[in-house]
């Protein structure tokens, strides 16, 4: 077992910028909000605690990838950034969400919290849910599991042509299996960085 954990020194060099437009925004802030991102480089904060690595298959080891600090991905020519025009995160429910519709619409209102709270400043509206066949997507029964599963891809183009003009990007949320090709077993999600549109199971 592993423990990765940061310094104060290491989550500062990472995080802190002194791109004008950056500075700018963060005075900006009023104290409240100026506190809470302060609140990252404390070694015992909530925000980057330390992350256990249980075993090689963890994602971390078996997936290296080159680290990326702030100003890096602030600069990045390839991310999508919100206009005046599109300023929205849809959520698209594909199937229930629990055994009852109660539970169902709970989980949404929950999740629709949590995004508006994480993606602060963007609206977040709920599209009508739809039951699995209004996709029209493939499926097949997983051989080891027996679980129904969907094509990832094929739920990709029906959100991409679900997708409102207001929109910043439409996710997909469903609790049916879900797999991107035949030799796959199965992936949690899947999105698309040019239409805007994602989905998770």
């Amino acid at each position: 077992m592993q423990i990765v954990r940061h310094s104060e020194q290491t989550l500062r060099t990472v995080l802190l910028s002194k791109n004008p437009a950056l500075v700018s925004q963060y005075e900006k802030l009023d104290a409240g909000e100026q506190r809470l991102m302060n609140e990252a480089f404390r070694p015992n904060s909530d925000l980057f605690g330390p992350i256990t690595l249980h075993s090689q298959s963890d994602w971390i080891n078996s997936h290296p990838e080159p680290s990326q600090d702030f100003e890096e991905f602030y600069s990045d020519p390839y991310r999508k950034t919100p206009s005046a025009e599109t300023h929205s995160i849809y959520i698209q429910c594909i199937g229930s969400l629990g055994n009852t519709r109660s539970v169902s619409e709970e989980y949404v209102k929950w999740l629709k919290g949590y995004c508006e709270a994480f993606f602060y400043g963007l609206t977040v509206k709920l599209l009508e849910p739809v039951p699995v066949s209004a996709t029209r997507c493939s499926f097949r029964i997983n051989d080891d599991t027996q679980n129904l599963q969907i094509h990832a891809g094929q739920i990709l183009k029906f959100l991409k042509k679900r997708k409102p003009k207001d929109a910043f990007c439409v996710v997909g949320i469903t609790m049916i299996d879900l797999y991107p090709r035949d030799s796959w077993n199965f992936v949690f999600g899947q999105a698309s960085l040019t239409d805007g549109a994602g989905e998770v199971d």
